[in-house]
């Protein structure tokens, strides 16, 4: 019997090409398509009585997957095993050799940092053993997140709302976000002033000079009456220079990408989300054509912590700067940056796999969002082995009776680095320094004219809201979760309705204070940030070989245990009695308003219930103080319960308008405005299960168009997506429904994840 060829088996399709490009015929290559086996979405799959132990199971439409793999594998006796080089790479690594063992057969771990011959060649040619430690770490981490999702979100579910979900990382970060928007709300502003004088010099140009100290002691201007009078005692006094100082500072350049410094700064400079930062980048590392059938890997592996580069590198971007730049811009000797604390050094920094693929080069062969990213972390790498860049900084002491004024400018002496790249913050600096305008020549002695006194009056500012990459720079400062895990900690919080990413800031929602308050109250030490961050650190130290997985679940799940239970009995109900606000009942003005959650959102509710029915929807102003929706009276409609027979009333819930029993609350019958016809109709019958309603087009409160059961709120199915009556040729699926993107257009797609079939619109 003829063995078969060795096969190296990789996550993602798109692999497979590039990689094909290197191995000709040698050998088979197949893909997992991600996971292949996961913990069961239905139940908690961990046996507690064996020390934790996972129960995994084969991922539901995977088993197509697993029949390829062993089909390609055929009697092969060597297995290369190269998903990505990260811990969940690792877990898919371990799980691909349980499905493929076989008697005689061999299994090798290899790492593929960056899709290029070389490195795909010298992998395979030092193939490693699996790493068990990497693989414990990532398998601890999983159960400590089903252990705290899976048996919170039940009691958030009985307390709160059905469908919300408490993650162990995710939901630290919306404490963050709601504590942030507390500071906001409980901020004072407070008045200061500042006083600036226009002056000139014997030579142009004129120059502004802000004041600084009085009789030596820093100034503080806190209202108009001060602000006057100093500027009288300015207005008299003759204007000396006092001291000129001139120094050269260097300014080096900052190291090459880590994942959680690209996406900061692709969020900032280019306008990505967290999220398409990394499936770009992942698009650049797994391979791009760049000729008829020549792909090859653009960039090295895109999740990591490490700023480490190699020296052939390094090497090669010092060549290309000595020619392309000219030799003054060229190091004489590579430029190695020094990990931070607790960086892992597996992989190198985010670089280009070669540097002579410019941007330029292979401009014709990526998309506009493949070029604008590579182009970020191309032109980062190169200018980190470039010269340092040399500022000439002025700094002028003015000398006004008692009082003493600054000025201060800076120029460009050498560009170095800067001709090529410049951060963020580096180009606000620059910005700055270009409003302020150019110093004229000033020797000490000389006597200035005052042209006018500028005083003006200022409020302090409250702390700001995190945009996305404030917050990435927030988690990874406090070291919550890790560089992979940032974009889908953004999303989830997001799809989940806890935040609101207004004009690129996030906000939480009613919602989100309220799930965060309670999982606060109960779990004080599970959300904690520090508790959170060393708990990271054990969980990495598992991999290092320093901890055992099964003592630091142990350690966590004791006390957790005991504040699950504490919870199930505590927490308070908000479907029950509600959060107690100081509000006292407009309607019967005996008891307090109470926050409640019902299946239409948030409201306020009269706790004289069922003495007193007051309820209203409400808003926080800009305090947090509540504030009740004062609505007109209810709007009876021309149609009447089906079930008692009285009219129904059109009431405002948290998805829209809905029709209510006005005999609320002895009938509690509910009906979708769009009932009966009503509303825009798609024709495509509800795909939930045992729903026998049909997709109709809504409006969300901002006015958004989506499509929803018009059973609601009996069912809650709804998509952003128009669905188009249509079946899938593929699945079978009932329908399709509509999507556009920049890149794609307008095309019809599946829903079904494991079909993916896509046509375009006619």
């Amino acid at each position: 019997m003829t063995v078969s060829k060795p096969l190296i088996v990789v996550e993602s399709p798109t692999k497979i090409r590039t990689i094909k490009k290197y191995v000709g015929s040698d050998f088979n290559v197949a893909a997992t398509v991600g996971h292949i086996k996961d913990l069961p979405a239905r139940e908690i799959g961990i046996d507690f009585e064996k020390n934790f132990k996972p129960k995994y199971k084969t991922i539901p439409g995977k088993k197509k997957v697993i029949t390829e793999l062993k089909k390609s594998a055929g009697n092969a006796e060597d297995i290369y095993l190269a998903p990505d080089p990260d811990r969940e790479g690792e877990a898919i690594a371990w799980h691909t050799s349980e499905v493929l063992k076989k008697k005689g057969r061999r299994f090798h771990r290899v790492l593929f940092h960056e899709l290029t011959k070389n490195a795909i060649l010298q992998a395979l040619g030092t193939p490693e053993e699996l790493d068990r430690n990497k693989y414990e770490a990532q398998q601890a981490r999983r159960i400590l997140d089903r252990l705290v999702g899976y048996q919170i979100s039940p009691i958030l579910w009985r307390k709160v709302q059905g469908g919300l979900s408490a993650g162990r990382v995710q939901s630290v970060a919306v404490r963050i976000i709601c504590e942030r928007e507390r500071d906001i709300q409980a901020f004072t502003p407070r008045e200061y002033w500042s006083i600036t004088a226009h002056l000139e010099g014997d030579t142009p140009p004129p120059f502004v000079a802000k004041l600084t100290r009085r009789d030596n002691q820093k100034v503080a201007i806190p209202d108009g009456d001060t602000a006057r009078k100093m500027t009288a005692d300015l207005d008299q006094a003759a204007f000396t220079v006092a001291k000129v100082q001139k120094r050269t500072v260097k300014r080096n350049p900052l190291p090459p990408f880590i994942t959680s410094k690209l996406q900061q700064e692709a969020i900032r400079k280019l306008r990505f989300s967290a999220k398409k930062t990394m499936s770009v980048a992942q698009q650049l590392y797994e391979g791009l054509d760049l000729g008829p059938g020549e792909p090859e890997g653009l960039i090295t592996y895109m999740r990591t912590d490490s700023t480490r580069i190699s020296k052939e590198a390094a090497l090669e971007a010092m060549a290309l700067i000595k020619s392309t730049f000219g030799p003054e811009y060229a190091l004489s000797e590579p430029r190695h940056f020094k990990n931070r604390k607790k960086a892992q050094d597996a992989h190198e920094a985010i670089r280009p796999t070669s540097v002579h693929n410019t941007p330029d080069k292979i401009k014709p062969h990526l998309t506009k969002d493949q070029l604008a990213l590579y182009s970020l972390i191309w032109k980062r790498f190169v200018a980190s082995q470039m010269q340092p860049a040399l500022i000439n900084q002025n700094s002028i002491k003015i000398a006004a009776g008692d009082y003493t004024l600054a000025a201060s400018g800076s120029t460009i002496k050498f560009p170095g680095f800067m001709v090529l790249y410049k951060s963020v913050e580096e180009e606000n600096l620059q910005a700055d320094e270009k409003k302020k305008g150019l110093l004229p020549v000033l020797t000490e002695g000389m006597v200035l004219t005052l042209s006018r006194l500028e005083p003006k009056q200022h409020f302090t500012q409250p702390p700001p809201r995190f945009s996305e990459a404030s917050l990435v720079k927030e988690l990874e400062e406090n070291g919550i979760g890790r560089p992979s895990t940032y974009a889908a900690i953004l999303s989830t919080i997001r799809d989940k309705g806890y935040v609101d990413l207004e004009k690129r800031y996030f906000r939480p929602s009613e919602l989100g204070f309220i799930v965060n308050d309670l999982l606060v109250a109960n779990f004080p030490e599970v959300f904690d940030v520090d508790f959170t961050a060393k708990l990271e650190d054990q969980l990495d130290s598992i991999e290092e070989r320093k901890s055992e997985a099964g003592e630091i679940l142990h350690k966590f799940y004791t006390p957790f245990q005991d504040r699950l239970s504490s919870a199930a009995e505590d927490m308070l109900s908000m479907r029950g009695v509600g959060i107690t606000t100081e509000i006292t009942c407009p309607e019967c003005g005996q008891d307090r308003l109470h926050i409640k959650v019902g299946r239409n959102g948030h409201y306020l509710a009269c706790n004289a219930y069922p003495d007193c029915r007051y309820t209203r929807n409400y808003n926080r102003d800009e305090k947090g103080n509540i504030v009740p929706i004062e609505v007109p009276e209810e709007e009876i409609s021309d149609k009447t319960c089906e079930k008692c027979g009285k009219p129904m009333v059109l009431k405002q819930g948290k998805y829209g308008p809905f029709l209510a029993c006005s005999g609320y609350p002895d009938c509690k019958t509910t009906q979708s405005v769009y009932a009966n016809g009503n509303g825009a109709s798609t024709g495509v019958a509800c795909p939930a299960p045992g729903c026998d309603g049909e997709l109709v087009e809504k409006h969300s409160k901002r006015g958004k168009v989506f499509y929803g059961c018009n059973r609601y709120p009996e069912c809650d199915y709804a998509t952003w997506d128009k669905p188009v009556a249509k079946p899938c040729p593929i699945c079978q699926a009932p329908f399709l429904v509509e999507k556009t993107t920049k890149k794609a257009g307008t095309f019809l797609a599946c829903l079904n994840r494991d079909c993916g079939h896509r046509e375009t619109v006619k």
